[in-house]
């Protein structure tokens, strides 16, 4: 009779999988919880502590560490002094193992964790049979995720397990338990400043790219799994995003995740926004933030905080577009986006998670830092201009320095009535951007007189200021910080203007 150990912290499926095993003339041993679930389910089963004549001690932290168990796990079948050892000893061979670990990451994902609840939840007797089972795969079937319990059953039925497969299965072993120790490595690791001397990404590939950001170049997209993060992307229509697609789509989607209480459309070519605006319907923040600049939209990636629905889809229906994103779709939106067989139509959660950290590549290396988190609050703010700014004024500042942080620096934003009329991005100069944000508004139609402006960083000079006052903005929102801020603010006192110094800068390099 073929044995499996089954000893799972996760109990999805595991009753369905062992009673299949007991069917097909398996014997089950297995451990405290387990061992509990599986009999309260009527699936026959043995102790381990049977198995290995001792019984589990130190409150479970020793159960499975024994000759009985690894031994069993390690022998070759097709050696004979490892089963000549097996006889000697009384040992029967485990054939399968379904073991899956104590919930290391998700405890020390809770705020409230302590030290002492975190070091309980490192699994010794998990890993160790885990790994003792994949290194011996050829002779062992392992299985560490629960998904794999119905493939396996089905082969098993059919009559062959075979070793490609179980070769795949060990190698998922052999990742989960990298990642697992990986997560153990970094919360044990001395911090400097918050930061981990030693930092373990766990990164698991979910598709495979046409190509990179040229043709030629080999990509893929690879994941974390963290919450509210690529990973959560769920393509409702269209054929194959590709790696450019991507970049924009996140970029995308994390700026229109700034607003929460109104219906936000943000449109982005080459990761940077040419239409950012609000409006009481999706439909109205689209053609809004359209009409910041129509001519730049062309094969861009619109993106949404709120449900797509027929009419927002109407509105989009004769635009050249590369990706639709948005929370939701509602059918018959997805019905109107379906007579388009090239558009890429996807679902992905809005809100940012703001915890953890974030990283850029360099060769050879990583730039870490904690992840952006936009302030939506005012405080700390300060107007320090002889005017005040009125209430129309103030409202388009906060949407516009909300607006201006989804963009490239050095970064420049005109806006009235929440809505971006001028973007000037990725400029070497903050003067060149502020001139950029105005010609911009001019192209199109749009008149920057009574019009706001929001700056990612501080004006080194009060040239920005003139620059902006000359086409008729009438306040500023800025961090400042610039050793010639006085000068800066003198200058919008000269012009008349209003100006809100946040203290905060953004920058998107």
């Amino acid at each position: 009779m073929p044995r499996a150990l089954i000893s799972v912290s996760d109990k999805r499926g595991i009753v369905a999988f062992a009673r299949g095993l007991v069917d097909l003339g398996w014997e089950i041993i297995s451990t405290g919880g387990t061992s509990a679930a599986l009999k309260g389910a009527g699936v026959p089963v043995t102790p381990v502590d049977q198995v290995t004549g001792f019984p589990e001690i130190l409150d479970g932290r020793v159960k499975t560490l024994h000759p009985a168990i690894h031994a069993g796990l390690l022998a070759r079948r097709d050696h004979p002094e490892h089963q000549a050892a097996l006889a000697q000893h009384h040992i029967t061979p485990i054939d399968l193992v379904a073991v899956n670990l104590y919930p290391f990451q998700a405890t020390i994902a809770k705020p409230d964790v302590t030290f002492e609840d975190a070091i309980e939840n490192i699994d010794i007797g998990g890993p160790s049979m885990l790994r003792s089972a994949a290194k011996n795969h050829t002779h062992v079937i392992v299985i560490v995720d629960p998904a794999d319990y119905v493939t396996v059953l089905d082969l098993m039925r059919q009559g062959e397990v075979s070793p490609a497969f179980r070769r795949q299965l060990a190698a998922k072993v052999f990742t989960h338990a990298a990642d697992y120790d990986g997560a153990i490595a970094s919360f044990l690791s001395p911090r400097e400043e918050g930061l981990p001397s030693h930092l373990n990404v766990s990164l698991k590939r979910a598709q495979v790219l046409r190509y990179g950001e040229n043709p030629g170049q080999r990509a893929g997209l690879y994941v974390t799994e963290e919450p509210r993060g690529i990973g959560d992307l769920k393509q409702r229509h269209g054929k194959e995003l590709s790696f450019n697609n991507i970049l924009d789509l996140d970029a995308a989607m994390g700026a229109a995740s700034l607003w929460h209480n109104q219906p936000a459309c943000v449109i982005i070519k080459h990761t940077t926004p040419c239409g950012i605006a609000l409006g009481q319907s999706p439909e109205l923040a689209f053609t809004r933030a359209l009409a910041t600049d129509p001519q730049s939209a062309f094969g861009g990636v619109v993106a949404f905080n709120t449900v797509v629905d027929r009419a927002t889809a109407e509105a989009m229906r004769d635009i050249f577009l590369e990706v639709v994103a948005a929370p939701s779709f509602h059918d018959d939106a997805l019905e109107i986006f379906g007579a388009r067989k090239n558009l890429r139509i996807v679902e992905l959660p809005v809100g940012q998670d703001t915890r953890g950290l974030d990283f850029k590549t360099v060769r050879g290396g990583f730039l870490v830092q904690d992840r952006f988190r936009f302030d939506r609050t005012d405080t700390g703010w300060q107007v320090v201009t002889a005017r005040k700014p009125t209430t129309e004024e103030l409202r388009d500042l906060v949407f516009a320095w909300c607006a201006v942080a989804a963009v490239k620096s050095n970064a420049v934003l005109l806006a009235r009535d929440e809505m971006a009329i001028g973007i000037g991005a990725g400029q070497m100069s903050r003067v060149d951007s502020s001139f950029l944000a105005v010609h911009k508004a001019r192209q199109q139609g749009h008149d920057p007189r009574g019009s706001v402006l929001a700056s990612d960083g501080f004006f080194p000079f009060a040239d920005g200021v003139d620059e902006a006052a000359a086409a008729g903005v009438t306040a500023i929102i800025q961090p400042g910080g610039s050793v010639r801020d006085p000068d800066v603010i003198a200058a919008a006192d000269k012009h008349g203007m209003a100006m809100i110094i946040t203290g905060k800068r953004q920058f998107r390099h």
